[in-house]
């Protein structure tokens, strides 16, 4: 089978994982440094299955995180507090 690939890197990164309780509910997250994300990071909460690329913009959008991980404003206040400390 014939492929075309626009790109096959390979690159060392930097994983971070990381759990911790929230208000309401826990998170079991795996962050992802790589020059690739242009200085955001690649956030998987392992949970939800649910992952995005964030930046400190990112997490000022209203309503973003909210819909990345399918969280209610509540849920999600945990995380912007967390990634904010780790964007910083």
């Amino acid at each position: 089978m014939e492929r075309f690939f626009l790109y096959d890197d390979t690159e060392d990164t930097k994983t971070r994982f990381v759990s911790f309780t929230g208000k309401l509910i826990r998170y079991d997250l795996a962050i992802v440094q790589s020059r690739r994300f242009f200085g955001k990071v690649l956030v998987l909460d392992m949970q939800s299955s649910r992952f995005a690329i964030i930046g400190p913009d990112d997490i000022d959008e209203p309503g973003y995180l909210e819909y990345v991980y399918n969280k209610t404003e509540e849920e999600a206040e945990d995380l912007r507090e967390y990634l904010t400390e780790l964007l910083s």
